[in-house]
């Protein structure tokens, strides 16, 4: 009994202990908010690379994003790099010459062309990578829809590349068919080629000048052989409208030589102008095709690419007396000896980078730098079956598989960093 009394009564001398304990627990736990509001408020303000200790992954690691294609984190300019050798036994290609959808012209091994160095070689820009291509993922994005390309025959190795990187990922190739029944081997007017599992037509129109080419005037002086009527697109262009993606390649006929030995002179307002050049002829193509883009085409909808021209690689020559490239077997290492920018290419990249100021999604494809080293990719001597021995041979157009598979991979990855797909 004593004893509890004197426990009672030293409590009694002593009531401030248990509050004491309670103003410490209370001051540990301010110190702790305040610290982990600190360390919040400096994640927010600073980067993680500049703060390393602060965060909270260190503590709680995160569970890394998975992508189907790690999309570009900045904008990245393919056209400038380097070709890389592949270091494997056989060529690593994304399809071979039994595509059904290759003419006859491109299959250069089947044409006798035994080096198959040319098919070992990708292309690394300097500062970021091409995506993989993925034919799956391309074909679900353009399910319902439309891709379209307009130009010259170097438009059609770009179309034909592209159809058969796709048909990669049809087990079924009879569900990939012309849609008017026309055979591959057609050179003018167009080809729709219909993905009928995807609803998706991948169509190529030729149309070299993207603006009419037409017969001379009656009343026109006698020098005059064909005209270009540069305010005026090609007829075709209705058939354009309500595409998804629309590749235009024009450029190579765009020659100041080709073009005099063409007789070929330009028109405007319905008059042939005697003095206009083709320097200012292509101006005013430029300025017709952006009109024709800003007041045809839906900018929410359709994805518009102006491609420049392809180089061609004539030895001892030109186009048309007898150069040739048979004898190229690797791409060109000393980057001095490709030719300058051409000069309609500048135009080109003037009128995208005008357009791009607003709300059209028109892009420069620009492979006219990492094309001009491969002058090993040409067809050369190995032309189609039934070629004369004479005919010269062909370092204009690219053996598929081949240099444009690449063109499309830089398509694709354009694409994927615009966000593309259909509605």
């Amino acid at each position: 009994m004593d004893q509890l009394s004197t426990q009672t009564i030293q409590q009694r001398q002593h009531p401030s202990a248990s509050a004491f304990i309670t103003r410490e627990i209370c001051c540990t736990l301010c110190f702790i908010f305040i610290l982990i509001s600190s360390i919040i408020v400096l994640n927010l303000g600073s980067s993680s690379k500049s703060l390393p200790l602060f965060r909270f992954d260190h503590f709680f690691p995160r569970k890394p994003a998975i992508f189907h294609h790690r999309p570009p984190l900045r904008p990245c300019d393919y056209s400038h790099g380097q070709w890389v050798r592949l270091h494997h036994k056989y060529p690593v290609q994304l399809y071979d010459e039994n595509c059904p959808f290759l003419d006859p012209g491109f299959r250069c091994r089947r044409n006798g062309r035994k080096n198959v160095e040319y098919l070992k070689w990708r292309w690394q820009p300097h500062d970021c990578y091409v995506p993989r291509f993925n034919a799956t993922d391309f074909l679900e994005r353009s399910r319902n829809g439309r891709i379209v390309f307009a130009g010259d025959s170097m438009g059609r190795n770009q179309w034909e590349s592209l159809l058969c990187m796709l048909a990669q990922a049809v087990s079924n190739k009879s569900a990939i068919f012309e849609e008017n029944g026309s055979p591959i081997t057609k050179h003018k007017g167009f080809l729709s080629m219909k993905f009928q599992d995807y609803n998706l037509t991948v169509e190529y129109y030729r149309t070299p000048f993207i603006v009419v080419l037409g017969r001379r005037p009656i009343t026109a002086p006698a020098q005059v052989k064909v005209i270009v009527k540069v305010d005026q697109l090609h007829w075709r262009s209705q058939q354009w409208k309500g595409a998804n993606v629309i590749v235009f390649n024009t450029g190579h006929w765009w020659n100041k030589e080709k073009i005099a030995k063409m007789g070929c002179y330009f028109q405007e307002g319905g008059t042939v102008n005697m003095t206009m050049d083709t320097m200012e002829g292509f101006t005013r193509f430029l300025k017709t095709l952006m009109t024709w883009i800003t007041t045809n085409l839906n900018p929410q909808r359709t994805h518009v690419f102006i491609r420049t021209h392809s180089p061609v690689h004539f030895m001892n020559g030109t186009w048309d007396d007898g150069g040739v490239c048979d004898a190229e077997t690797e791409p060109e290492k000393d980057e001095k000896q490709l030719k300058p920018e051409s000069w309609n290419n500048q135009y080109i990249g003037n009128m995208t980078k005008e357009m791009n100021n607003g709300k059209w999604k028109v892009r420069l494809l620009n492979i006219t730098y990492l094309t001009g080293f491969r002058k090993d990719g040409h067809p050369s001597k190995y032309r189609e079956p039934g070629t004369l021995p004479v005919a010269p041979q062909d370092c204009s157009h690219w053996c598929l598989p081949g240099v444009p598979d690449t063109w499309n991979q830089i398509l694709y990855a354009h694409l994927l960093s615009m966000q593309f797909r259909t509605e």
